[in-house]
């Protein structure tokens, strides 16, 4: 029997929210200096089976590490690309997660005005990416470099 057929399938979600990182993404040659504070929310899609045994879920710490590689690591200029990546990362590196939403805010967009927060929200599934010919995993776009002109 293979392990995908063995494990339950389902709209079950663990939330990580609000994970506050430093990182240099934006447009502007400033932000690329400067850096500024991102919040990431991540919502795991996955099948739990209710037993008390970590094998049988998502390690947090982990999902967290990976988050905060992503967002602490190489910059983006725009937090669309981030997103993917992040999305893109954990469907990757977590076999028992169907589906990701990914949210990344920029509470401190440089905007000429006043607002509480911009955030950019991508979503991927596994399923998604097997449809495609992805085999279940995702790329980044331009293999995860973002463009020299973005």
């Amino acid at each position: 029997m293979n392990q995908d057929a063995e494990r339950p399938r389902g709209d079950d979600r663990i939330v990580l929210s609000g994970m506050e990182f430093f990182g240099y993404h934006g447009v502007h040659e400033e932000e690329g200096k400067l850096g500024a504070r991102f919040l990431v929310d991540v919502e795991l899609v996955l099948g739990l089976s209710g037993t008390d045994s970590i094998r049988h879920t998502v390690d947090y710490g982990r999902v967290y590490a990976l988050v905060g590689s992503a967002v602490t690591g190489r910059p983006y200029k725009l937090i669309e690309a981030l997103a993917h990546h992040i999305a893109t990362l954990l469907l990757t590196e977590e076999a028992l997660v169907d589906a990701v939403r990914v949210r990344v805010h920029k509470p401190h967009a440089p905007l000429p005005g006043v607002f509480r927060d911009v955030y950019v929200e991508v979503f991927r599934s596994r399923s998604e990416a097997r449809e495609s010919g992805g085999g279940g995993q995702t790329a980044p776009a331009g293999g995860g470099e973002p463009a020299a002109d973005e």
